[in-house]
């Protein structure tokens, strides 16, 4: 595949006399694609019926004949105000009970039946308009779902569809039938909760003291089916007039709905990287860490999500938002350590994107971001982000396709496994991200290449070792999937610990077959209490008792046993520190032949078919065993 450039631009806040101009530097700056209108309702449709579209057709008129590939997006993240005047409960509803507000973005209830027709409406619309437009070369559904906290909704209409969609869950024939089977699924016998009606059933929020987690759970899972169906709603309109590929912009450590199942009915995922942002934002980084990287970014962050959104669009992916300076949104905001942003982007093409846009062209002088750096100043004049977006466009000369290559290792990550660490942390800070998160670093800490999978991703042929690390509940399927595979497999905490329906099963887990262990207590520890390991490190944060008679392969200082092996899976009963992750993976890859380096501290590689990309996050050079790498340097080396 090609490696391409662009960037997010938008006509409506400027004059059309620049746009030809506007157009003329994009090429000559290297860029091929430009994403357009996901903001641009009022514009389009100043009042409800009243359409003006030639603004727009101006627009994609000059990018295209330009040279230019556009990305429409459309304009369902921002209704009008006259919108919400029509549809005044149409608000999404925060946990407390209070409406959001108009004044900002995002602003609708996914189960608000009146706004999905809206936008079932404008969709159909501009797709009838641009459909079959030769500029128009992709499209995008909406605007980074779930941004700001607006997945989750407690809204009228969010009862009465979760109401309805219980009943599709448990009911089989009449009104009610199914309730009982709901009580029993929901252990709702305790605290005298049983219902005798879904239409008993209220939403999770303001109780006395926690919820019911089976009901928060399902009640997450009917948000994410909210997400999917109304990302679907908007496909199969485009796909009716339009042949151009249909992307989503997705966000960093956004988990609140499965990006896997909105990812199934698309062809193409994207997500917004804004490495500067996350650091301080979501990364979750230590206080010395966010000062050592404060100018380039988590080391690990960008790849991570980088390699999910490669397994959500099942193999294609692009960066639809990539910071080009400082923004406006994190609680500091630096600039870029001179190198970043051309870093940032090769990183990408490393892990197979295939275009890399920039947010945005021209920084706005006005609104909430205008204090977010574009590739051009508020007055047109070159920022330097544009400087290294030229310089990637001359070096992509001699390295234009992607050519990825399947990695020897694999990580699972489930959304719903988030949901439900979510539900249940039993310990302050405890996520399932985070523990993912860990495992991803300390095996890009060894040099090597991950791929991601989703859940549901039975074969392993191919994989020397497969981490499935904090998912609660586990098929039996999977389980057997896992022990049946060539590959060395690593479970655990927490693995198989729920049902479906979120209620602990007995046998207690693991019930792994053909491994010997059982998890007879948890306790969650102080950060200022970890438990150090006789192999070296500690495990921290969270610590499973295991009984069972497989091998010990670490122990605490004290003898109990912390991993258990029998064949080709072991059993982590602890959430290990750097040290102790470091060395189990180590040993795991020595038992599956994966060959690992040691790297220099903020060095990290990533293979392709025919490429090896070496990345120094450090502000200082660094040498290597290919070569010395300057700060924020990147080397490509082929190989055979």
């Amino acid at each position: 595949m090609q490696r391409t450039l662009g960037t997010c631009y938008y006509p409506e806040h400027w004059p059309p006399e620049v746009w030809t101009e506007d157009a003329r530097r994009m090429v000559e700056a290297g860029l091929t694609w430009v994403r357009i209108g996901e903001f641009a309702w009022s514009r389009i449709e100043p009042s409800a019926g009243n359409l003006n579209w030639q603004w727009l057709d101006q627009a994609i008129k000059v990018l295209g004949q330009a040279g230019l590939k556009v990305v429409l997006g459309t304009p369902t993240a921002t209704p009008p105000k006259w919108v919400l005047d029509k549809h005044p409960d149409m608000l999404a509803v925060d946990e407390q009970g209070r409406p959001r507000k108009f004044g900002s973005r995002r602003h609708y209830c996914f189960s608000h039946a009146g706004y999905l027709e809206e936008c079932r409406r404008i969709v159909g619309l501009m797709v009838e308009r641009y459909g079959q437009n030769p500029h128009v070369a992709a499209w995008q559904t909406d605007n980074e779902y779930g941004c700001h906290d607006t997945t989750i909704s407690y809204s009228d209409a969010a009862r009465l569809g979760f109401r309805k969609w219980l009943r599709d869950q448990f009911s089989t024939s009449g009104q009610n039938d199914g309730v009982e089977a709901l009580n029993q699924a929901w252990g709702n016998v305790f605290w005298s909760m049983e219902y005798g009606s879904f239409d008993d059933i209220d939403l999770p929020n303001l109780t006395v003291t926690e919820p019911n987690p089976s009901h928060v759970l399902a009640f997450r899972r009917f948000t994410s089916d909210q997400v999917v169906a109304f990302n679907l709603a908007q496909v199969e309109i485009i796909r009716a007039h339009s042949e151009a590929p249909i992307t989503h912009n997705y966000m960093g450590r956004i988990t609140d709905f499965d990006h896997f199942k909105v990812g199934a009915d698309l062809d193409i995922a994207s997500w917004d990287s804004y490495p500067l942002g996350f650091l301080e934002d979501r990364v979750g980084a230590s206080t010395e860490n966010q000062r050592r990287y404060a100018h380039q970014g988590d080391p690990d962050f960008q790849a991570f999500h980088h390699d999910l959104y490669r397994a959500v669009g099942r193999g294609r992916w692009w960066v639809m938002e990539q910071q080009p300076g400082p923004v406006n949104w994190a609680p500091y905001n630096p600039s870029p350590l001179p190198g970043m942003v051309r870093l940032w982007t090769w990183e990408a093409f490393a892990h197979g994107a295939e275009a890399v846009c920039y947010f945005r062209w021209r920084q706005a002088p006005f609104a909430q971001e205008q204090m977010h750096s574009g590739l051009l100043r508020p007055d047109g004049v070159d920022a330097p982000a544009i400087v290294e977006a030229r310089q990637v466009a001359e070096e992509m000369k001699l390295a234009p396709q992607v050519q990825p290559a399947r990695a020897q290792v694999a990580l699972i990550f489930d959304y719903e496994a988030d949901w439900a660490w979510a539900v249940q942390p039993q310990g302050t800070g405890l996520s399932y991200f985070g523990l993912i998160f860990d495992h991803y670093r300390a095996l890009r800490r060894a040099g090597l290449s991950v791929d991601i999978l989703p859940a549901d991703a039975i074969d392993f042929s191919g994989y020397a070792l497969v981490l499935a690390p904090g998912l609660m509940y586990m098929p039996n399927g999977l389980k057997q999937a896992f022990a049946d595979s060539s590959a060395q497999v690593l479970v655990g905490p927490r693995s198989a610990a729920r049902d479906t329906n979120m209620a602990i099963p007995v046998p207690l887990p693991p019930n792994f077959p053909g491994l010997d262990v059982t998890v007879a207590r948890v306790e969650t520890l102080r950060p200022d209490m970890p438990v150090p390991l006789k192999e070296g490190g500690a495990v921290t944060g969270y610590l499973e008792k295991l009984e069972g008679a497989a091998a010990i392969v670490m122990q605490t200082t004290m003898g109990a046993p912390v991993a258990m092996q029998a064949g080709n899976v072991t059993y982590m009963g602890g959430w290990g520190d750097d040290r102790a992750l470091d060395i189990l993976i180590g040993d795991l890859c020595a038992q599956a032949g994966v060959a690992t380096l040691s790297l220099p501290e903020g060095v990290r590689i990533r293979d392709t078919a025919c490429e090896r990309f070496w990345f120094n996050y450090n502000g200082e050079a660094v040498a290597t065993e290919a070569g010395n790498l300057p700060p924020a340097g990147v080397l490509r080396v082929d190989i055979a």
